[in-house]
């Protein structure tokens, strides 16, 4: 890391010699990128909030002490990007944080391995290289459901940049955030010495040049007709009696659409609180809503109920209703949130929902992903599309799988009424960018109070999105697109390219270290002829 000149630099040097401010440091230098995510929303910040980190680890002079930077550097990193679930998981976050941040201590060696000491130009090259695969593997094993899945995504932050969506549309968010770390990697080898400076210059360069070919010459969607979405968000709705009080103003609300000649209303995730074929009265209701407007009516219900299979328990679902009532459509949440939807090994950790707001009982997951058609002329099939539910949006294999199996618009069904005036509702609602962006097709955010949004094939904002102090409903006129971009065709391709370059770097790490053992005795030294005249340690001395 850089040290000032004079008193000033000596008193950086202690500073960085103890443990305490070090420590300090490390939490606070990882937490900083989580600046570029919204509400913040400074996205130029991620191709530059990396570089304190690296540089200090780079400082840290042993492998131990690298990890340890890695290591609360990680917890700051989750604590920040996460800091809205501190009341639902209060001081639980803290341990939570701790744990994840554990996948960084081997990304801390890793950055003093190919960053320490003197960097040569194809030195930095391999960092600039090594240092994002490491970042993407922490991305990987931490996206896993019960690890809380794939939320504040280094590439995430880039959802309102459309050169970066052109990026995921190739690779995904994983190639985005590949990308950046790459910048930041080269950005922090400009401190460091000349030859690596002229490197990171070259590196950067390449960085750019990769983006705007993969901006200009990968596959676009092609426009391919309008569809009339209708968003109904009820706005916040608390105190005795919400659920019904809800669903009220849900239906008022739809009733106001009639005559805009819609093909779908979309309500927000558990706007509806009974199994509607327990309650005919209720799906009668929404029926009655179904033929005012036009148009079908997607709800999403939040009861005890039971599923194809048998199983009786709390789902939560995404159920189309036509004029008719229900049609039968209906797709059961497969990736639940842990503690806030059930908790994982409750025999064991379900104390924690005497400290917090985790789930009182576990709802039971759906076993497949499902695509919904809408009524077509003459009789036919219409519309055709996948509805996800609350962070699934955050998970880019399903809306991917959801494309491949014919969706021609991506929908998510969503609530963060409990974290309404945090950053969790802006940052939600800037996930449908990049599922968008990925599979070229629209995508509608629909939630119950805010932020709803809708964006178009190649992730660019539709309309005016309904922010967290609006209860209304808007329509939007979402382009539709055929075509397949890359990333739908090869998937997480960016994941395993990386794991690919680690494991290379691994091999010929592990190599150079045998050859270097070769060339050196066991008392330390170097094996080869023995000179004439050598000590009684020789064998002609014998």
């Amino acid at each position: 890391m850089l040290v000032p000149a004079g008193r000033g630099g000596e008193w950086w040097a202690r500073m960085l010699r103890s443990g305490r401010w070090r420590g300090g440091l490390a939490v606070l230098a990882g937490a900083l990128p989580a600046l570029a995510f919204p509400a913040p929303s400074l996205w130029w910040l991620a191709g530059i909030g990396l570089v304190p980190w690296l540089l200090l680890v780079r400082s840290a002079g042993t492998g131990r002490r690298a990890a340890l930077d890695g290591w609360l550097g990680g917890i700051g990193y989750m604590i920040a990007v996460h800091h809205w679930l501190v009341p639902s998981l209060h001081v639980f976050i803290v341990l939570l944080a701790a744990l994840l941040g554990l996948l960084w201590a081997p990304w801390g060696v890793l950055v003093l391995r190919t960053l320490g000491g003197p960097v040569s130009a194809a030195g930095a090259v391999r960092a600039v290289v090594v240092v994002p695969c490491g970042w993407l593997m922490i991305e990987l094993v931490r996206s896993w459901e019960a690890l809380g899945g794939p939320w504040g995504l280094l590439g995430a932050s880039q959802w309102q940049v459309a050169p970066a969506l052109r990026v995921a549309s190739v690779g995904g968010v994983w190639l985005v955030s590949l990308l950046v770390v790459a910048v930041n990697t080269a950005v922090a080898l400009l401190f460091v010495t000349a030859a690596a400076r002229t490197a990171a210059v070259v590196s950067l360069v390449v960085c750019a040049l990769a983006v705007g070919a993969m901006a200009g010459w990968a596959p676009r969607p092609e426009r391919s007709g309008t569809v009339r979405i209708a968003v109904v968000q009820p706005g916040v709705v608390a105190g005795p009696h919400s659920v019904e009080r809800r669903l009220a103003v849900g239906e008022r609300l739809t009733g106001s659409l009639a005559g805009n000649d819609l093909d779908l209303v979309v309500w927000g995730e558990s706007s509806v609180g009974a199994d509607l074929t327990r309650r005919p009265d209720i799906a009668a209701r929404i029926a009655a809503l179904a033929r005012r407007v036009g148009a079908d009516v997607l709800v999403n219900t939040d009861a005890r109920q039971t599923d194809g299979s048998g199983r009786k328990g709390i789902f939560k679902s995404a159920v189309l209703v036509g004029p008719s009532g229900p049609t039968g459509d209906r797709y059961d949440k497969m990736r639940l949130v842990p503690f806030g939807e059930y908790v994982p090994v409750r025999p064991v950790l379900g104390w924690v929902t005497s400290m917090g707001r985790a789930a009182g009982e576990d709802r039971l997951r759906g076993t497949a992903p499902v695509t919904m058609s809408l009524p077509g002329a003459d009789g036919g099939r219409g519309l055709r599309f996948g509805p996800l539910v609350c962070f699934e949006s955050a998970f880019p294999d399903m809306s991917r799988r959801l494309t491949l199996d014919g969706a021609q618009l991506l929908v998510a069904q969503s609530s963060t009424s409990s974290f309404q005036h945090s950053w969790a509702p802006e940052q939600h609602a800037s996930l449908g960018a990049l599922r968008a962006a990925e599979n070229g097709r629209p995508m509608v955010h629909a939630t119950l109070t805010g932020v709803s949004a809708v964006y178009g094939p190649q992730g660019a904002p539709v309309g005016v999105p309904l922010g967290t102090d609006t209860s209304g409903a808007a329509v939007f006129d979402v382009p539709l697109a055929t075509g397949t971009t890359l990333y739908v065709r090869l998937g997480d391709w960016a994941l395993w390219g990386a794991a690919a370059v680690l494991v290379a770097y691994g091999a010929l790490e592990a190599a150079r270290s045998a050859g270097r053992r070769g060339r050196v005795g066991p008392a330390g030294a170097r094996r080869g002829p023995v000179a004439a005249g050598s000590g009684s340690g020789g064998p002609g001395g014998r």
